[in-house]
């Protein structure tokens, strides 16, 4: 299996492909703000042909790109329905301060062909089987996407595209729009803790990690686990 990806220029969004092997289809994790020029020559390093492209949240530096990406090949964009009404409004999951800072300076489409994930759903896209994880917190229609980790160049059994639900050290922000702390905090025990820790994680933002690791020194996931509290008191 061929994983690769990059950071976008604008707040670093992590944009993935995956593939079968080098020369086949593969699905588009996430296009964020200005990935196209980087997208399209890491497609033809490895002479890959969109089939689909997934998102794992609705928030504007995940999608951007989402439409010219789609509209561009006449391939289907994929997102959970709580969030479906950001690939229409991006605002939507902004706060007014990002609504501000945006100001309609950035031109967005929504995809014309649209296809909604459900919990615990397996897409088979590309030759690849994908499990599908609702994971809302960080907006209410965040998901995780799984995939088996063998040929992946990673000693592991399985891949986890995280979104912005876990971070290497942390976990996305639960203060904007659709966002629940306790929705996080519920997901983080549910989805992300029964997974085995040789699972690599492939986080929206940020270097890999890998579930034994944040297991073992994540904050929130410690917290959840129910061993010391997430965020110590400081001083007196």
């Amino acid at each position: 299996m061929l994983v690769a990806g990059f950071p976008a220029d604008a707040f670093g969004t992590n944009c993935y492909v995956v593939a079968t092997a080098p020369g086949e289809q593969c699905v588009v994790v996430d296009p964020g703000i200005g990935v196209l020029d980087q997208l399209d020559a890491l497609l033809a390093e490895h002479r890959l042909h969109p089939a689909a492209v997934l998102l794992t949240h609705g928030h504007l530096d995940h999608t951007f790109s989402v439409a010219p990406v789609c509209g561009a090949r006449g391939i289907t964009a994929y997102v959970h329905p709580g969030d479906r009404e950001m690939l229409a409004d991006p605002a939507k999951g902004l706060s007014a301060d990002l609504t501000s800072l945006f100001g309609g300076r950035l031109s967005y489409s929504e995809p014309d062909d649209v296809a909604e994930l459900t919990d615990g759903a397996t897409l088979t896209l590309a030759g690849l089987e994908i499990a599908v994880d609702h994971a809302p917190g960080h907006t209410g229609g965040s998901v995780l996407f799984r995939l088996p980790g063998a040929g992946s160049g990673w000693e592991a059994d399985e891949i986890c595209l995280s979104g912005d639900v876990l971070f290497a050290g942390s976990i996305g922000r639960t203060d904007l729009p659709g966002g629940s702390m306790p929705a996080m905090l519920d997901s983080l025990r549910d989805k992300i803790l029964p997974l085995a820790d040789d699972t690599v994680v492939l986080p929206g933002h940020g270097p890999s990690t890998t579930i034994g690791r944040e297991r073992a020194s994540n904050p929130y996931l410690i917290e959840v686990a129910g061993s010391v509290p997430a965020a110590p008191t400081r001083g007196l």
